[in-house]
């Protein structure tokens, strides 16, 4: 396997996206882990900690893969990182094996050593006459971190980015949100025979993901290339929120040429 990703011919600053094609998608895994990686160390070295932007969902699991391996035979202490995930499904708890909170469970957490009170993920069981003020409270505390350093981002087919869909706007924050029926069929397959995809999910707005320092956004396989395409040279509009993120000063957007990615076990299906 290659080390260093060919960066990607439509790269220009006209697009105000670098782009990097790989041929694998555990290139890009590695690519990203290992900036994290010097991320942490820095900060370790100056006696702080940093906070990282995590996604669920297939596509960034070549990223926690390699961060589990990087622990695992090279002692990668993850131990002062604080973690913020980007959405959950409104009415799952953490128990629930389709909620996101399990499943970071099972891809990334189980395997490495982010304390317990380092890690938060939005509260899917919030009565809805708190979730207001559990969505400021999860900004708050993302502004108490320092801010997000790193955001790993995924692209849904509609162009949403965490579940904002289309319609979002540029400057939203953390809230509540009702999926369309695109995401809501695209993810039905991350849920048991019989039970329904839930229709609202908590998600940290546009806004709050553009406030991240970093943000590293992947979309591999050949049913993201059409999303790609668009997100590069659509106008950038609420229409397409993923046209939004060509706004930000440092991001990154890893893709696949082939646009092929291998078929992943059930247990580590999920979304994006």
């Amino acid at each position: 396997m290659s080390t260093e990703p060919r960066r990607a011919a439509r790269e220009g600053a006209a697009l105000g996206l670098r782009t990097f094609v790989v041929d694998d998608p555990r290139e890009a895994g590695e690519a990203i882990a290992g900036e994290i990686a010097a991320l942490v160390a820095a900060a370790a070295a100056a006696g702080r900690g940093i906070a990282l932007g995590l996604a669920s969902g297939r596509t960034p699991i070549c990223v926690y893969a390699s961060l589990a391996r990087r622990q695992r035979e090279q002692g990668l202490d993850l131990s002062g990182l604080t973690t913020f995930n980007l959405d959950e499904y409104l009415g799952l708890g953490p128990e629930h094996p389709s909620s996101f909170q399990a499943w970071m469970r099972r891809v990334l957490f189980d395997h490495v050593d982010v304390p317990p009170a380092n890690v938060h993920i939005p509260d899917g069981r919030v009565a809805a006459g708190h979730a207001a003020a559990a969505c400021d409270e999860y900004e708050r505390a993302i502004r108490a971190a320092g801010g997000i350093e790193l955001q790993i981002l995924g692209i849904g087919r509609n162009g949403h980015i965490a579940f904002n869909e289309p319609g979002s706007a540029r400057d939203s924050r953390t809230r509540v949100v009702r999926l369309s029926e695109d995401t809501r069929r695209a993810n039905r397959g991350d849920f048991p025979d019989g039970q329904e995809v839930p229709e609202r999910a908590i998600t940290m707005g546009i806004g709050t993901i553009l406030e991240a320092r970093r943000l590293r956004v992947l979309a591999f396989g050949a049913h993201k290339a059409e999303i790609v395409r668009r997100t590069l040279c659509d106008p950038i509009g609420p229409e397409l929120p993923s046209t939004f993120l060509r706004e930000h000063p440092d991001v990154e957007l890893w893709s696949t040429e082939s646009h092929r990615s291998p078929p992943l076990p059930a247990a580590e299906s999920g979304g994006d």
